[in-house]
């Protein structure tokens, strides 16, 4: 099957490492050219190395100053973005009684910021030439609570509702706006809440991850290219009257 993205610029915030690195590499796969955002020069170097032609701007997309002029500066070196993957930044899992109005604050500014900072002048690029596509990696912490990871969840729930309402306020010049929501995935980020999972309830991590994996009907962890092949799907022609939607990528665990 033809996706019809080769030589097509896909940007993809968060590219680095985990599921955003796993997108980098399938969208390149289908002869899309690459760029990459992150905040860490150590990861960029690793992920530059794995895939040669792409380029890599380092950039806090907490920040929108920062989010325009990694724009900016991608578009001046490659021409205009026809994909942007947004799968940067996640809020830090803290147990019920830690938590503290400061806690949501940077919840906000870890995740949903850091992919609004970026949308809000790409859409509008997008918008002008009459294509483009976006896609954002959220997970299920937008539909199901944790105890855990409520200032997490509750920006994933409201990038959830900017998908959508963006996705309608654009479709008819162009662009397509559509969400996937993660379940599990064996990425550092997860291991990381399974490590503040394990502390709330007084068991060990390995216990912590069992008991999570029991709730998966598939009985185990997404794979980060399995979640890539979905974001590499809706960004293609090939899903071209897809938008304004959740896909749930959970191995059939309900939310």
């Amino acid at each position: 099957m033809d996706l019809g993205i080769s030589g097509k610029l896909a940007l993809i915030a968060g590219g680095s490492k985990g599921i955003g690195l796993a997108c980098a590499h399938a969208l390149s796969a289908e002869g899309a050219r690459i760029a990459l955002v992150s905040r860490s020069t150590a990861n960029m170097s690793a992920a530059l190395a794995e895939l040669p032609g792409a380029i890599g701007v380092c950039a806090d997309l907490a920040d929108a100053g920062e989010a325009l002029r990694a724009l900016e500066e991608i578009e001046a070196r490659l021409g205009p973005v026809d994909i942007l993957v947004n799968s940067a930044g996640a809020a830090r899992r803290t147990p019920p009684d830690d938590l503290d109005p400061g806690a949501y604050r940077a919840a906000m500014d870890a995740k949903f910021f850091t992919y609004v900072n970026l949308i809000d002048p790409a859409v509008k690029r997008m918008a002008e030439r009459r294509q483009g596509v976006i896609v954002n990696v959220l997970g299920n912490g937008g539909k199901a609570a944790s105890p855990v990871h409520m200032p997490g969840g509750a920006a994933n729930a409201a990038l959830m509702l900017v998908t959508a309402g963006m996705a309608a306020a654009y479709a008819g010049r162009g662009v397509r706006i559509v969400a996937v929501n993660p379940g599990l995935t064996e990425t550092d980020r997860v291991a990381e809440g399974l490590a503040a999972d394990s502390r709330l309830a007084g068991v060990s991590e390995e216990e912590a991850r069992t008991r999570a994996i029991a709730r998966i009907p598939m009985g185990r962890m997404a794979r980060p290219q399995e979640i890539a092949a979905m974001v590499t799907f809706l960004a293609s022609g090939q899903a071209s009257y897809v938008t304004g939607t959740e896909v749930h990528i959970n191995g059939g665990e309900h939310v």
